[in-house]
């Protein structure tokens, strides 16, 4: 077939270990047959980080800015054994923290269903989407060690350098101090984005804070929702048939537990982490989420949900066989390419991304799953293949779509 042409290009950011393997089998297996692929790359190997001193990233956020749309493979945010593993200079921080607060945008992650996989919780017939808030808190947090009989106090100094201070803890042994922050602004904008969301796809928008523990910071979010959503949104809401609420934390699990899905559960960004680890688990693997930031601006990153995969890696690098999971990340790239061809009016390009979904979705429902996916379909006539074999099924079931 004739290669799809692109106007505009995306912004590629690159990763690590065995991700960064299949990024470019996923290129030259089903993206580069297809597309006359044109992309800005950037390489956000754990090894260019360091050579950048991380420039690299900021880099990327700010050519995201500059194009519209992103696509992102999965990274390595350093720990202790990491700095000693790659000899880094720094514990780097985490890359799509980075990126997050450049564009200051909302993460939105749903499950990718199939056929022969049964949700732990098999009340969940629709998907559950989380809407991540995606500045602040604890990835922009400051913290040190303290201590012994050492005072800890909350300092704000005004533009005319007054002072307000609040104890935080008299030390008499030593501890730990973190503090977090976040700003109306953003919190704003995460209430906007959910809230235009939930009206796009017509869905109940559910949001939950421990605001009776945290007064003030979690109540800060509560109330700005409650304020954004009278104002602008109550009578949208009710002309298209959908509900927001607010509930505590605590609840709204038990909630999600006990539902049927087919809502988007908003937290803030420390919860909606987790949640989302927790979510794509219970509905079958962390392989199987899509994941994409959509900042104010109308800007859009698009990722994977999990890791860079580091057990399968060390076995790659042994000259081990691999049967890796890569669909969230093949669902990344026709999440951009998609959004791409709509921004640029570039029909075919939406159709192809359309057809490579179907077609991995398809490949999976005929039986062909890689090893997460074969030990918990209910399939009768399922086969488990390598990494590199489960693309080539892939590219065939591809290829058939468009004869």
């Amino acid at each position: 077939m004739t290669k799809i042409p692109m106007t505009t290009p995306l912004v590629e950011m690159d990763g690590d270990e065995m991700t960064r393997v299949l990024w470019k089998e996923i290129k030259d297996i089903l993206i580069l047959p297809f597309v006359d692929l044109k992309t800005e790359y950037y390489d956000l190997g754990l090894e260019y980080r360091e050579q950048t001193k991380d420039q690299v990233t900021v880099d990327s956020a700010m050519a995201t800015k500059k194009y519209g749309v992103a696509v992102k493979c999965a990274t390595i945010t350093p720990n202790a054994a990491r700095v000693k593993e790659y000899n880094l200079t720094e514990m780097w921080k985490s890359p799509n923290g980075t990126i997050r607060a450049i564009l200051d945008g909302t993460v939105f992650r749903t499950p990718i269903l199939v056929k022969g996989i049964t949700p732990y919780i098999p009340t969940w017939t629709k998907p559950i989407t989380i809407a991540r808030h995606a500045y602040g808190d604890v990835y922009k947090n400051t913290e040190m060690k303290v201590p012994a009989d050492s005072k800890a106090e909350l300092v704000v100094t005004d533009k005319d350098g007054n002072e307000t201070r609040a104890l935080i803890h008299d030390f008499k042994t030593p501890g730990i101090i973190q503090g977090l922050h976040n700003i109306d602004e953003s919190i704003e904008n995460f209430a906007r984005s959910c809230f235009n969301f939930a009206l796009d796809s017509k869905q109940d928008l559910w949001f939950a804070t421990k605001d009776t523990i945290s007064k003030q910071y979690d109540h800060r979010f509560k109330d700005i929702f409650a304020e954004i959503y009278e104002k602008d949104y109550k009578e949208k809401f009710e002309a298209a048939g959908i509900e927001y609420f607010y509930t505590l934390i605590d609840d709204v699990v038990a909630r999600v537990v006990r539902s049927n899905g087919g809502y988007i559960w908003a937290c803030k960004n420390y919860d909606g982490d987790v949640m989302s680890d927790m979510l794509a688990t219970a509905f079958g693997s962390l392989a199987m989420m899509t994941s994409v930031l959509v900042s104010p601006e109308g800007n859009y990153e698009y990722e994977a949900a999990h890791g860079t995969v580091q057990r399968h890696y060390y076995k790659y690098l042994k000259g081990e066989e691999t049967s890796t999971n890569s669909v969230a990340t093949i669902f990344a790239w026709s999440g951009a390419l998609r959004k791409r061809g709509e921004l640029d009016g570039n029909d075919a390009l939406v159709d192809y991304a359309n057809k490579l979904e179907k077609a991995t979705i398809d490949t999976i429902e005929n039986g062909v799953m890689t090893g997460d996916l074969y030990a918990m379909s209910t399939l009768e006539n399922k086969k488990k293949v390598n990494s590199e074999e489960f693309l080539y099924a892939i590219g065939e079931t591809l290829r058939n779509l468009y004869n």
